[in-house]
């Protein structure tokens, strides 16, 4: 018996749509044999009907293949558009472009983009041309995933545009840094005008932090202001404005099917944006936004990343062995993959 079957993969409106190009069974032999008392009154009337038993099985088989495909198309119309990162934020997971195939391996893209959950309608695509396929240290693998720069970008000015990006500092590890005397030989005359009064830090972003990916490497730029408030008798008042621009490297790292990461401080400068209290001595405050920026600024942008966002990764599938590389403006995830029995895929289709 021989089975031949052609099948036809589309992306159509950024689903998946597979289809039965040509489909076909052909029973070359068959042979029946009875055996019993009677078999050879039974035997003479299977001998001539042969060739419609074979015709039968050929028709049955077809129908059964075409059934699967049907099924698996459906399956594949029914994968979700986005993959829900957190209260904020999902993952724009069209598929676009043309697929490509190759001997060994199927490749498609999505938009990968992050995008507000139910709020914004999905952006347009930040790349409009196909990328290169994704190319693995070790051919093996089973699955591989490239995220290109953009992905980082679209997450980061989606954070900031939502206001995640500003919060006030009324806890540090040094709490005498929130407080006026603290601060009395560095900045005399703000504890001469509040003398002993508490202070906080009002820190927000005045753009999307600016993500560069490298070989082996991947940089961040944030810039920001500073402000510092005294508290004084009920009142807020801001008194200093302090604009810097931060500099770390940052890693990522596989855990579970989330990419998560974490990032170092590298360097920051700084500049007096305004001051009700006069003149400052920038180069005495820079130890102290050194402590702050890396006892408060680094740790709290660490706990945010270290969960990290989904992969699309198909439910009830988990990475393993993965391997991560980082090359000019993309991140590839490399990895075998492993089944979880347990999961029904009809009822769980995406991660």
């Amino acid at each position: 018996m021989e089975i031949g079957l052609t099948l036809g993969l589309e992306n159509q409106g950024g689903s998946l749509a597979l289809s039965v190009m040509e489909c076909g069974c052909y029973v070359k032999d068959i042979s029946i044999i009875l055996d019993g008392g009677t078999s050879w009154l039974y035997q003479g009337i299977v001998d001539a009907f042969e060739g419609q038993i074979g015709s039968a099985v050929e028709n049955a088989i077809t129908k059964k293949l075409e059934g699967g495909v049907s099924d698996l198309d459906s399956f594949l119309q029914a994968l979700p558009k986005e993959i829900a990162v957190d209260d904020t934020a999902s993952l724009n997971v069209t598929f676009v472009n043309d697929l490509s195939l190759s001997n060994s391996s199927i490749g498609f893209e999505i938009n990968g983009l992050f995008t507000r959950k139910r709020k914004d309608a999905f952006p347009n695509y930040y790349l409009n041309s196909p990328q290169p396929s994704v190319s693995c240290t070790d051919p093996s693998k089973m699955l591989g995933i490239s995220l290109d720069e953009s992905v980082f970008t679209s997450a980061a000015t989606l954070y900031y545009n939502a206001k995640f990006m500003q919060w006030i500092v009324d806890k540090v590890p040094d709490q005498s840094l929130l407080n006026t005397a603290g601060w009395r030989f560095i900045i005399p005359q703000l504890y001469k005008k509040y003398p002993n009064d508490d202070m906080n830090m009002n820190i927000s972003l005045s753009s999307p932090p600016d993500i560069r990916i490298s070989s082996n490497n991947i940089d961040a730029t944030v810039y920001a202001d500073l402000i510092i408030d005294v508290l004084e008798a009920g009142d807020v008042i801001p008194v200093v404005c302090i604009s810097l621009v931060i500099r770390g490297s940052g890693s990522v790292k596989i855990i579970k099917n989330n990419l998560g990461g974490s990032v170092k401080l590298n360097d920051f400068s700084m500049l007096l944006k305004w001051s009700k209290i006069g003149n400052l001595r920038m180069y005495l405050i820079q130890p102290f936004m050194w402590t702050i920026i890396e006892t408060v600024f680094v740790p709290y942008v660490n706990l945010h990343l270290a969960n990290g966002f989904p992969l699309p990764i198909i439910h009830g599938f988990t990475l393993q062995n993965a391997e991560i590389i980082c090359s000019d403006c993309n991140v590839k995830i490399c990895s075998d993959v492993a089944y979880a029995e347990s999961y029904d895929l009809r009822w769980h289709p995406i991660y």
